[in-house]
């Protein structure tokens, strides 16, 4: 009976660590997609501020897109998926170059809308 046990909860633990890696990966499309929702409200604002700049803002835009859909490709392909060690320090590479790459589009759109 104990055997059967330890088996059972071996197996639960298992699809549990699958089961958190993958809302992780989750959590981590969510929170691209909403950094790009918190880019877009911005430049809706800037439209609205200055709608002589419509242009510009529209690039940044395209630009906010285009490293959105490159972070989720890479999310979706890590390039050594079976080592663990090496995946958390992919994610974590990832989650670095989103942060840097949506506050570089935040500090251009605030260049471009500053008053003058």
């Amino acid at each position: 009976m104990a055997f059967i046990s330890k088996v059972l909860l071996s197996l639960s633990e298992k699809n549990f660590k699958i089961y958190i890696k993958m809302a992780n990966l989750r959590y981590l499309k969510k929170e691209i997609d909403y950094r790009l929702e918190e880019f877009f409200f911005d430049c809706d604002m800037s439209l609205y501020f200055h709608p002589t700049k419509e242009e510009e803002v529209f690039n940044l835009m395209q630009e906010a897109v285009a490293m959105r859909n490159e972070l989720f490709s890479k999310a979706m392909n890590p390039t050594e998926p079976h080592n663990r060690k090496l995946v958390r320090k992919y994610y974590t590479g990832l989650r670095v170059e989103m942060v840097n790459g949506f506050n570089d589009k935040f500090e251009k759109l605030s260049k471009l809308t500053e008053a003058k």
